[in-house]
């Protein structure tokens, strides 16, 4: 029997089977990977490991992602949306006031910590294990990092600060230590500490909110 091909004579796109959650064999090792370099780390993580969660043959993970490293960088892109895309769900929550909107990041980091499934930041845990700054890995690891500067600063230009760049390097520094005790000490203490010293920071660095007229 030969090769479908489409109403152009091209050869047909194959489409890959859904299993019963409706997910493709790539995002299913997608999802197992990201599952077992969370748990685990990145290097104690085999090949054989992540395809007997993902329940797919090497033959498909070759044919997705070119090594382990791919798929690592594929994981990590994603998850990067994924982050930005839960914390943008965080900020637009009703009745937020651009001040508010950088304590509702703590808000958000403290319900995270606090959760059954906190482990840590992955982009830390991949820029320890994944050291070189040319690194693939790495990078991917950095932008996150720059991607939350960048929106930080977008969010304290708005809430007034003069200096909305330093402003947003030092609640970045707060969140990223009160991630890492967290992951060491477990539970929310550390998000809710780092939130009253961003208060602080706020009350220093931002104009006072004006006053509403009685």
């Amino acid at each position: 029997m030969g090769n479908e091909t489409d109403r152009s004579g091209h050869p047909a796109k194959q489409v890959e089977p859904l299993d019963e959650k409706g997910l493709t064999p790539k995002e299913r090792l997608l999802q197992a990977g990201l599952e077992l370099f969370d748990e685990e780390g990145f290097h104690a993580v085999g090949i054989d490991r992540i395809l007997r969660r993902a329940g797919v043959a090497k033959m498909t993970l070759y044919k997705h992602f070119p090594s382990k490293q791919a798929l690592i960088v594929a994981v990590m892109e994603r998850k990067v949306e994924e982050f930005f895309e839960w914390l943008g769900g965080a900020l637009a929550a009703p009745g937020l006031t651009p001040r508010s909107r950088l304590l509702a990041i703590f808000d958000a980091m403290s319900e995270w910590h606090g959760g059954p499934d906190f482990r840590g930041c992955l982009f830390l845990k991949a820029s320890g294990e994944y050291p070189d700054l040319e690194d693939p890995v790495h990078r991917v690891a950095s932008d996150q990092k720059r991607r939350s500067l960048e929106l930080l600063t977008s969010l304290a230009a708005d809430a007034g600060a003069a200096s909305p760049r330093l402003l947003a390097q030092r609640l970045l520094l707060l969140c990223e230590g009160a991630t890492s005790l967290a992951q060491v000490v477990g539970g929310s203490e550390a998000a809710r500490q780092a939130r009253d010293a961003a208060a602080l920071v706020l009350r220093q660095m931002l104009p006072e909110p004006a006053e509403t007229p009685a």
